[in-house]
């Protein structure tokens, strides 16, 4: 989406240095408890951002350019925000872009209409009890990026539109209302990363010596400075630790964000699984916000979490490994201390029926916040049409809970009849699978619940499917649509390679292509679409084969030939 594209930039570029040595992750997670510091009292803040967990960003609204409701999501309501409070949130993230509703300089004065808008929906909030984090928001991007060649301009700006902020807000609550100096900050132009840091000590210095110098409840109230990316990697970490050291300031809180390992995140790379270098990339993470601030009694808001696949679609990754990420990450926040505020542009919350669009998403991460819950290898098990099934294992992750029951419905499995348990495996019997497919109707023939003596329960859906079929299709580089029989089964990857067996396609590091970036399939149309962006990095008059990757396990190869912007597409 238009907010994101700048996010995806800089993650395509920290995964690219960073595949040089993936391993390294774990062992940087230490790295902050390895830099010696002089120990800190612990801050006052704290209680502060402690008592703001769980929260959800109202994201793509306040935010939006030019207006509230530019990007498709509704005006915030009392309804709303007393939706989400009852969801369980104790604060939101209020994402604001003021670049739109704001003059030229000198003064740079803010339209007076739009900072009451603010105000209102900031007092909505704390009416309904919630913690509110503001913020400058596409600003980041719009101007303030500028800053390597136009400094003096853009801290002249920044000055006054803080200025204008933080009189505003003067009295307001100060423990329930927290302003952040800057969202993912970074520079255009610079001369490299140390400057860039300079440049965003000054900028987060300014912050509070604007804020604080207001006076009255800005006095003491919480404010929160970001890293450079608001990324977790240990030196810029160590950055922003010394401009809170200099500060030496109690009221002041750390922000990073935190969208997963890269190559899952979008789907890249045949990184379809929630696996240990996924894993790893949490606990490295979080383990570094814990050693270098929060040990050292300064809290960490993670200011924005999610996948970042989802952006384009909820269907960019598997459903039950998306479920493990969000189980892994709200166990390890939890246990670090960290207090985290979920990325919602409006595809999670419908901000008009006031209804999760996925409840288990939501059922996960609420779970999360408080126990663990148990998860299995797979929420997937296939049955192949006209062929009688053989036992099927899932290995559980228990996460110290015991299996209880299983249940298709409102039906109860019988143990050692329909399933058996071994330590942390489950066995749906070949009888009971035969018996639950018998319809042979592709898809979904029946959903296993897991039930657990603790957490929430585990979805398996038993599946019934035939090898799919890809037609031969014409096309241009603009798109390409392959008719497809999909049969009950659902696409995980694809792989493109030349004739020569070099990899085709954008991300040339790898052959296989990131989903709904460069394909995209549309079960209920039957069809598969190859999308510009995949054609415009691929060679004029080549021969592209295309390998696609099932969750069932079948695999299905495929051809282009392309001349000039006619592109043939012919099954193998």
């Amino acid at each position: 989406m238009k907010p994101r594209k700048h996010r995806l930039l800089i993650a395509l570029v920290a995964i690219l240095l960073g595949l040089v040595a993936i391993p390294a992750t774990a062992l940087a997670s230490n790295a902050g408890a390895e830099k010696a510091r002089k120990p800190r009292q612990v801050s006052a803040a704290q209680e502060t951002v402690a008592a703001m967990q769980p929260g959800w960003n109202v994201g793509n609204t306040l935010d939006a350019i030019p207006d509230e409701t530019s990007w498709g999501n509704p005006r915030i309501t009392p309804e709303l925000l007393a939706a989400i409070h009852d969801q369980g949130f104790k604060s939101i993230r209020l994402p604001v872009t003021w670049n739109d509703h704001q003059g030229g300089a000198p003064d740079y004065t803010i339209d007076p209409a739009y900072l009451d808008r603010v105000e209102q929906v900031v007092n909505m909030a704390l009416d309904e009890g919630l913690y509110v984090l503001i913020n400058l928001h596409h600003d980041s991007w719009q101007w303030i990026w500028e800053m390597p060649t136009q400094h003096d301009q853009v801290l002249a700006r920044y000055t006054a539109t803080w200025t204008q902020i933080a009189e505003r807000f003067r009295d307001d609550a100060p423990r329930k209302l927290l302003l952040e100096s800057v969202n993912e900050p970074q520079f255009t132009n610079s001369t490299g990363v140390p400057q860039e840091e300079e440049l965003l000590d000054e900028l987060n210095t300014t912050f509070h010596s604007i804020v604080r110098g207001t006076g009255g409840t800005n006095a003491t109230r919480v404010l929160v400075l970001p890293t450079l990316h608001t990324n977790g990697d240990q030196a810029h970490l160590d950055e922003l630790d010394d401009t809170i050291a200099a500060l030496n300031d109690p009221n002041i809180a750390a922000t990073i964000h935190f969208y997963g390992f890269w190559p899952f995140s979008v789907n890249i790379a045949g990184y379809t699984r929630f696996d240990a270098d996924t894993q790893a990339d949490i606990t490295g993470t979080f383990d570094r916000a814990y050693n270098t601030f929060v040990s050292q009694g300064i809290p960490v808001i993670v200011g924005e979490y999610g996948l970042l696949g989802w952006d384009r679609s909820l269907d960019v990754i598997e459903h039950g490994e998306a479920l493990k990420f969000l189980e892994f990450f709200g166990s390890y926040a939890r246990q670090k201390q960290l207090t985290t505020m979920w990325w919602d542009n409006g595809q999670h919350f419908n901000r008009t029926t006031f209804e999760w669009r996925d409840p288990s998403l939501f059922r996960q991460i609420q779970s999360s916040w408080t126990t663990d819950s148990a998860t299995a290898s797979s929420d997937q098990i296939f049955v192949r049409a006209g062929q009688e099934p053989t036992d099927a294992t899932l290995t559980l992750n228990l996460n110290g809970n015991s299996l209880t029951s299983v249940a298709n419905g409102s039906e109860e499995l019988v143990r050692g009849q329909d399933y058996t348990v071994s330590g942390d495996q489950v066995t749906i019997a070949a009888a009971t699978l035969a018996r639950l497919t018998a319809s042979q109707e592709y898809g979904v023939n029946a959903t296993l619940t897991l039930r657990f003596d603790g957490g929430v329960p585990w979805d398996v859906n038993v599946i019934t499917y035939a090898t799919p079929v890809l037609e031969n299709a014409d096309g241009t580089t603009s798109s390409l649509t392959i008719p497809t029989a999909f049969n009950g089964d659902r696409l995980a990857t694809m792989e493109a390679v030349y004739a020569d067996g070099t990899n085709a396609g954008p991300h040339d590091w790898t052959p296989y292509k990131e989903f709904a970036y460069t394909f995209s399939p549309d079960y209920a149309a039957g069809r598969i679409t190859l999308k510009q962006e995949f054609f415009a990095e691929t060679r004029d008059n080549s021969t592209i084969n295309l390998t696609f990757h099932f969750w069932s396990g079948e695999t299905i190869t495929y051809t282009l030939t392309r001349s000039g912007s006619t592109i043939t597409g012919t099954t193998t």
